[in-house]
């Protein structure tokens, strides 16, 4: 039988906006927020990850992993649970240690970035992840051009470190230069789909490009 959660209510609305108390009730009666606290992940994200992987089987046992923008760490937790063999998170912002996995503060978009991945893992990886997003202003088309810029940086350093074969996983947003990104994607990888995870809000516009067999 399923647990069901109960309705939680914001006690106090003092000092808040509407769209901080609309976003601090959604967080507290998210039922995989639940999950993600029940279950010892960092984030609600780690379920994203999970049903993705469940459907195109990229996280094997042995494969080498770089998790882009991976703070807080549920990305890179489910990672290193599902038995990659190496599994390095880098972000810009301090992450507290994973055990099984290399912790790096670092900005990808470094020109060093790459190099230094292959420094620690002794060569190219298997898979590049990414499940960041830019902060939002609330201007649609200003957002979507953030996420556009970062997706294709991301990428581009896809490109850098994957090994021949390899595959690559970012969020997206659903907007007008969604056709442009997929295909410069896939002019790349052998087969590009798109994926809304179970897991991911029904009202979000987010989903997720899952490129596979990088051509090199």
């Amino acid at each position: 039988m399923t647990e069901r959660r109960l309705h939680v209510k914001l006690k106090t609305a003092k000092g808040r906006s509407t769209a901080s108390q609309q976003w601090i009730s959604r967080q507290l009666n998210d039922p995989y927020v639940g999950k993600a606290i029940d279950q010892g992940y960092r984030s609600r994200a780690a379920f994203k990850l999970m049903e993705i992987d469940d459907k195109y089987r990229l996280l094997k046992k042995g494969t080498r992993v770089v998790d882009l923008g991976a703070a807080p760490g549920g990305w890179t937790q489910v990672a290193v649970e599902r038995g990659c063999g190496m599994v390095v998170a880098l972000d810009i912002l301090e992450m507290a240690p994973i055990a099984g996995a290399t912790v790096l503060q670092a900005d990808f978009l470094d020109a060093k970035a790459p190099a230094k991945l292959e420094a620690v893992l002794g060569g190219k990886v298997d898979v590049v992840l990414s499940d960041m997003a830019p902060s939002t202003t609330g201007h649609r088309e200003t957002d979507h051009m953030r996420i556009v810029i970062l997706v294709e940086a991301a990428v581009e350093f896809a490109v850098q470190t994957l090994r021949k074969g390899g595959a690559f996983v970012a969020k997206f947003r659903q907007g007008p230069d969604e056709v442009n990104i997929f295909k410069a994607t896939q002019t790349r990888f052998a087969k590009v789909v798109r994926m809304k995870p179970p897991a991911s809000r029904s009202e979000s516009s987010e989903f997720y490009l899952v490129a596979t067999g990088f051509k090199g």
